[in-house]
């Protein structure tokens, strides 16, 4: 049910955006490129020549050049001709008529429109540029203009899918601030003319359609970020007084509403907080931010330094897209660290980073070009988020016991209680991932499903309910219970409860080494089937894990950037009986040694014996009393 409120906002919202495409609102703007609110990108790609970041953004370059573009998981051929409201993977392609007559989220008639925004970002045109700043190298110059000429052909102001999402417009729009920031002195002035008049189109797309109904989240705060940017680095664009400020309060607001105080992002994905970070702190740059603002971005930098650990990698708990806020390619796994670099240099504070990690964003955004830091990490509970980082020098474990996320909760998976475990380079348990949105729902609703997370399954059905590719029906509760980390071990348990059923999970890391981990599942009377997922980083690690009942293998999806998929090892412990049920487990996350398993009136054993020493420990299962 809509709010009277939002009915007379989107009547106004309507109206209004039949009269921009009608009769568009003349634009016009004298600035000179580079725009002076950032570094010089002559002087940065100097220093950045030779680098393994410029050899492989060349490399990356000349496929672009050659109409084949690296995208989410594939690499997207178009040929000489690039048809721009296309899904070429379902050769779909849609009318460029009047935006909100086009049925973008029906698969069969407009396809998968992920597969078309991704291309839409512009976001490879910012590379072309960066390529001809690294090489001089006239043909990715033309290739810039010829596309964005070709582009301006195919989709009129607000007719076409490439105008039906907010965000899409404002992803678009950033990779037109840089390109021009880049190479706006080498466009003739009737190209010039025509790019800021398209960009200021934008700017009022924008200032019309912030979704703060549709999509309160990574949508609205996108969208208002360049707003904002666009208000204060054109300021001779008729409306960009407005613009700057209605940007920067939707953009302040939202730091508010989105971060929580444990420095968490609000819609429970690891993914999007790297995109929320990375929004807020371009909003930084061209802001004058407060000490609360600057305060609520540390904090953020705080939680993402503990969910890259510490080979620093990123585990994807709830959903990822694939796409990156600035410069959307390498091993997205990794695209963190560029953020906690830019961090460290804007704010000042010595996160872990390498100088390779500068490149990316730091040096195109502040500048920087050189130096590094470290700091040694402890584990820590973030109680809003409700996820544990047990952390030792080489090894990670993140606990999920947190809620799914507000609202429809459409970034969440079912995967309350689940855990992701790495050692060095090893990922010995892992999160499936995301692998689509809408083009596939089976998939969909699979790889978000309970089944593909290590955490356990009651009858078959997932913790919550699907409803389309984004909204869960009937959430359940999640709450930590207790945590008690010190010097030689972490304890924590945490508690999902739906559907009459309560599962309690302890985790204790014994370090450097050992994992022990509790469940108990109680309920209604009967006979019920309890299923205990454990997915693999690689078989091997199957060697690492002990369990008190029989386990089966079972071939499963995983997902390493959006759109891609392969198939992996895991393992399944089932049980069919009246409850409660218990299962024990123990992991040697480095895989050094055997561990014994075996279950007492209240808890269980694990005898341990390695090259080095033998063990034992006991440990109660979870009770509902913390």
């Amino acid at each position: 049910m809509r709010s009277p409120r939002e009915i007379s906002f989107r009547l106004r919202q309507e109206l209004r955006n039949l009269q921009l495409a009608m009769l568009p609102s003349g634009c016009s703007a004298k600035e000179q490129s580079p725009l002076p609110q950032f570094p010089d990108p002559r002087k940065v790609a100097r220093c950045l020549a030779g680098t393994r970041f410029a050899t492989e953004l060349l490399c990356t370059a000349g496929q672009i050049a050659a109409h084949e573009f690296p995208l989410l998981g594939y690499v997207l051929e178009t040929g000489p001709r690039i048809d721009w409201r296309r899904d070429y993977l379902n050769n779909i392609i849609t009318e460029p008529k009047y935006f909100r007559l086009v049925p973008y989220l029906d698969t069969a008639k407009a396809g998968d429109h992920k597969n078309i925004w991704e291309l839409n970002r512009h976001q490879h045109l910012v590379l072309l540029a960066q390529a001809f700043l690294l090489s001089g190298n006239q043909r990715y110059l033309d290739a810039i203009f010829s596309q964005l000429e070709g582009w301006w052909n195919q989709n009129p102001f607000q007719k076409g899918i490439n105008w039906t999402s907010a965000l899409e417009v404002a992803f678009r729009a950033f990779s037109w601030i840089w390109i021009f920031h880049f190479v706006g002195d080498r466009m003739t002035p009737q190209f010039r003319a025509r790019f800021l008049r398209s960009l200021c189109q934008h700017g009022h797309h924008l200032a019309n359609n912030l979704s703060f109904y549709f999509s309160p989240n990574t949508h609205l705060l996108g969208e208002a970020v360049i707003l904002h940017a666009i208000g204060v680095l054109f300021p001779s664009f008729p409306k960009a007084k407005q613009w700057e400020k209605l940007g920067h309060e939707t953009v302040v607001a939202q730091m508010t509403r989105m971060v929580r105080p444990d420095g968490s992002y609000f819609e429970q994905s690891t993914y999007y907080h790297v995109y929320a970070l990375d929004m807020f702190l371009f909003h930084a740059l061209l802001s004058q931010p407060s000490a609360e603002y600057r305060a609520s971005l540390a904090r953020m930098a705080d939680f993402l330094e503990a969910l890259l650990g510490p080979e620093r990698r990123l585990a994807f708990l709830g959903d990822d897209d694939g796409g990156r806020w600035f410069h959307p390619y390498g091993v997205r796994d990794q695209f963190g660290r560029a953020t906690l670099a830019a961090c460290s240099i804007y704010l000042g504070q010595d996160w872990t980073y390498e100088t390779e990690d500068l490149y990316p964003q730091a040096a195109w955004f502040l500048g920087q070009t050189t130096g590094s830091a470290k700091r040694t990490q402890s584990s820590r509970l973030f109680p809003d988020a409700g996820l544990a980082a047990l952390l030792t020098e080489r090894s990670q474990v993140l606990f999920d016991a947190g809620p799914f996320g507000p609202g429809r909760a459409g970034h969440s998976h079912a995967d309350t209680l689940s855990l992701t475990v790495s050692h060095g380079n090893e990922q010995v348990l892992i999160d499936s991932a995301t692998y689509t949105y809408v083009g596939d729902p089976a998939q969909r609703d699979a790889f978000r499903g309970t089944s593909a997370h290590n955490t356990i399954r009651i009858n078959g059905r997932d913790q919550a309910t699907p409803v389309g590719p984004f909204w869960w029906g009937n959430p359940p509760v999640a709450k930590v219970l207790s945590w008690e980390p010190t010097a030689h071990q972490d304890t924590v348990t945490g508690q999902v409860e739906y559907d009459g059923f309560v599962h309690r999970r302890t985790v204790r890391f014994v370090k450097p080494h050992l994992l022990l981990i509790l469940d108990t599942v109680t309920g209604p009377p009967g006979t019920h089937e309890i299923e205990q997922f454990w997915h693999l980083g690689f078989p091997e690690a199957k060697e690492r894990i002990f369990f008190t009942q029989p386990v089966v293998e079972q071939r499963a999806w995983h997902s390493s950037a959006f759109g891609e998929r392969h198939q992996g090892l895991c393992l399944v412990a089932k049980r069919k009986s009246v409850l409660p049920v218990r299962f024990a487990t123990a992991i040697l996350v480095d895989g050094s040694g055997k561990v014994n398993v075996s279950e007492t009136t209240n808890g269980a054993v694990f005898e341990v014996v390695t090259a080095a020493s033998a063990q034992r420990h006991e440990l109660p299962y979870p009770s509902e009393t913390p």
